[in-house]
């Protein structure tokens, strides 16, 4: 996982000060780069001392390694990067705004998107995935749960296991989603979805689900959130999100990649039966097609 992943999904739970020095790299890892300790304390209005804490909560044993390593990643996205006009920088309203191309802030959302996957796919631990494949493959019952931009995701799993035969369902209505936990029972699977791993209903969800004996899979950005510690298994997302639309795009993207993953899996343990259902539901709908 990159330096400025790693940055992004633990910003939320540092202290004040650290997080502090997180939105200044973030905004500009320049200031890394070209700058020493005592800018960067200045520029986040905190400490040497508490950046050195900073680093240490990344794996990194100072300031030293934390400049190696982003100087190292940058160099390396710079290498791949369409446009490097404004590197480092998420796409940003205001009036910098006006002065970026089009194309300019296109090869940004594909730069973003496809490090995004890529970082998803690194990052995956298939001794876990293997598990949530088996738990959803012997389930009599699968839930999948998702707020906002994250129930798109959730819809889209929920969808493609439908299609196979699976007895999966999904919630538009809050209420039916909160009744769905009530019927839960061991053997069952509830699968939640939220990219900060912070969403109050998602969360909650999950945790009647698994006092009913349900197993409970978490899908999110942010290991250590409380989806991720409701979960009795969790599958990651590596992500920068954008600060132009927070929610819906390169979250979004790695999200889809985790749920094809995971019905992949599914799909390949009963391979005959999950071929002929997704040719008997094609066939089924074709007649609708015009030609």
């Amino acid at each position: 996982m990159s330096i400025q992943s790693q940055i992004q999904a633990k910003r939320g739970f540092l202290a004040p000060s650290m997080q502090r020095v997180a939105d200044v790299i973030l905004t500009d890892p320049h200031v890394v780069l070209e700058g020493t300790i005592s800018e960067l304390a200045r520029r986040s209005s905190t400490s040497e001392t508490t950046i050195v804490r900073f680093c240490r909560t990344l794996g990194l044993h100072g300031y030293v390694q934390l400049r190696l390593a982003l100087a190292t990643e940058m160099g390396r996205e710079d290498a791949r990067r369409l446009d490097t006009s404004f590197h480092g920088a998420d796409l940003t309203g205001g009036a910098e705004a006006d002065d970026t191309s089009l194309g300019s802030m296109i090869a940004t959302i594909g730069f973003t998107e496809s490090l995004g996957i890529e970082e998803t796919i690194a990052k995956l631990d298939l001794g876990v995935l293997e598990q949530v494949v088996s738990a959803i493959d012997r389930a009599d019952r699968i839930s999948v749960y998702g707020v906002s931009a994250s129930g798109w995701s959730a819809a889209d799993l929920h969808r493609k296991l439908f299609r196979i035969g699976r007895h999966s369902s999904h919630f538009v209505d809050g209420h039916e989603a909160v009744l769905s936990t009530a019927l839960m029972r061991p053997g069952d699977v509830a699968i939640g979805l939220s990219h900060r791993g912070t969403t109050t209903e998602v969360i909650g969800f999950l945790a009647a689900a698994k006092s009913r004996g349900a197993t409970t899979v978490g899908i999110t950005n942010v290991a250590g959130s409380p989806v991720a510690t409701t979960s009795d298994l969790s599958l990651f997302t590596s992500v920068r999100e954008s600060q132009f639309r927070a929610g819906p795009m390169a979250s979004r993207t790695a999200q889809l990649v985790l749920v094809d993953c995971v019905f992949v899996g599914v799909a390949q343990r009963r391979l005959d039966d999950s071929v002929a259902a997704l040719r008997d539901t094609y066939d089924t709908v074709a007649k609708y097609r015009q030609t």
